[in-house]
């Protein structure tokens, strides 16, 4: 793969979520493009509050061509619903947008994608931040979290903390629906399950709907939040 190639090659000259998908369907902006089905661009409401971001799509994802519609996609929207959310109101979306795999007799097996991957593809989830402009950001895993908060980041130090970035109003960052699936024991599956809800919980909790609903107040925000770099427009 070209060091100068990129998503940024194939952005439209107007940012809509449709334009968009339409543009990303034909990225060549790495090589994971040849051995993908399809693009699998976000899917969710255009001013959603809410984004959650994976790391790259699945087998079923790739197939389908929709983000999380596998085993790790009904986790998540059972945790959301647990959470008190609702799914059709989440826009989600992942950091690398075509399934990168590696043979294992019939099956494809999830091969994580590398930052050459995941910087080549950046663009289009920059594009999708600046037109959705969601209250809080959701990073599912540490792919999605290195690459929205910073590559100093540790799931497993910093989990369900609310960070202030120039992504959102907040960013906080979980468990990947598929880390829980793959964890080796009943007792770490059913915890990082916990988690999972009660991270989801604490976003639930940020937005005003659900605060008046609740007729709860907000929580306390952390005492040193941290920034990442803004966002800008993706360069052409």
């Amino acid at each position: 793969m070209s060091a100068t190639r990129s998503a940024a090659d194939h952005l439209p000259a107007r940012l809509s979520l449709k334009s968009l998908r339409e543009a990303a369907a034909d990225c060549r902006g790495c090589d994971l493009y040849l051995h993908a089905t399809q693009t699998v661009f976000g899917q969710g409401p255009r001013r959603a509050q809410v984004v959650m971001v994976g790391e790259m799509p699945g087998d079923q994802e790739d197939l389908q061509g929709r983000p999380f519609v596998g085993p790790a996609g009904r986790l998540l929207d059972d945790a959301i619903a647990a959470a008190g959310l609702a799914r059709q109101d989440v826009y989600v979306t992942n950091a690398v947008k075509h399934f990168r795999w590696t043979p294992r007799g019939k099956r494809r097996l999830h091969k994580t994608p590398s930052a050459r991957h995941v910087e080549a593809c950046k663009p289009w989830l920059q594009a999708e931040m600046l037109v959705v402009e969601p209250r809080i950001v959701v990073c599912l895993g540490a792919t999605a979290a290195q690459t929205l908060i910073g590559k100093q980041f540790r799931i497993t130090q910093q989990r369900g903390e609310f960070l202030v970035t120039a992504w959102a109003q907040w960013t906080l960052a979980t468990h990947h629906p598929s880390a829980v699936l793959r964890a080796p024991q009943h007792e770490d599956r059913a915890r990082m399950r916990r988690e999972l809800i009660d991270d989801l919980r604490l976003v639930a909790q940020k937005l005003p709907d659900f605060a008046a609903k609740k007729n709860s107040k907000e929580p306390a925000a952390p005492a040193r939040p941290q920034r990442t770099a803004a966002p800008a427009r993706p360069s052409r």
